[in-house]
């Protein structure tokens, strides 16, 4: 994340961490076997972050941030996120297609990172949108083909993803900020 806002760049780099652990953890609802080390891996290395830079949010949670008169706006884009996400999961269940839920949740929550971008004052979330866009858009035609959870690679990507702009962030926020107490 590239942000003037110290809070807002270690409340990304939390929160980011945290949904990269999330998303592996649901990684493991069918996996290949070989994988689960990995995925428990990067679980553990997304909690660690999360809690690294939490802690870095509450010390700095009285500095400047993008949100200032525009949470609302903020509210609004989880909220239409979340009623997309839930109406077509209810149509995925109506059509008995269940399985598709993992990569359907994933390719709403890319693309929420759209309008971020423009609320954050940040264009690295079109970045991650568009990687994640592009990798869930190119697992379709094997998606297709299986009969398994679309969470057995759709959520590892998101994971992955999500952990690897976060680690990135990190980088880039020790490197300017230090670990400011």
């Amino acid at each position: 994340m590239f942000t003037e806002f110290l809070r807002d760049q270690a409340f990304a780099i939390a929160w980011l961490g945290l949904m990269a652990a999330g998303w592996f953890g649901w990684s493991q609802e069918s996996p290949k076997p070989n994988l689960r080390g990995w995925l428990g891996t990067g679980s553990v290395v997304g909690f660690l972050t999360a809690t690294a830079f939490g802690i870095l949010v509450w010390r700095n949670w009285a500095t400047s941030t993008a949100l200032e008169g525009r949470y609302w706006i903020f509210g609004l884009i989880v909220l239409i996120e979340a009623v997309l996400i839930g109406g077509g999961c209810i149509i995925l269940a109506r059509r008995k297609q269940k399985r598709w839920y993992g990569w359907w949740i994933g390719l709403c929550v890319a693309l929420h990172f759209i309008p971020l971008a423009w609320v954050f004052e940040d264009w690295s979330y079109l970045a991650l949108t568009l990687v994640q866009v592009a990798g869930l858009t190119l697992m379709l035609p094997t998606l297709k083909r299986g009969d398994y959870p679309t969470s057995r690679w759709a959520c590892p990507w998101i994971a992955l993803t999500f952990l690897a702009f976060a680690l990135i962030s990190a980088t880039i926020f020790l490197i300017r900020y230090g670990y400011p107490l």
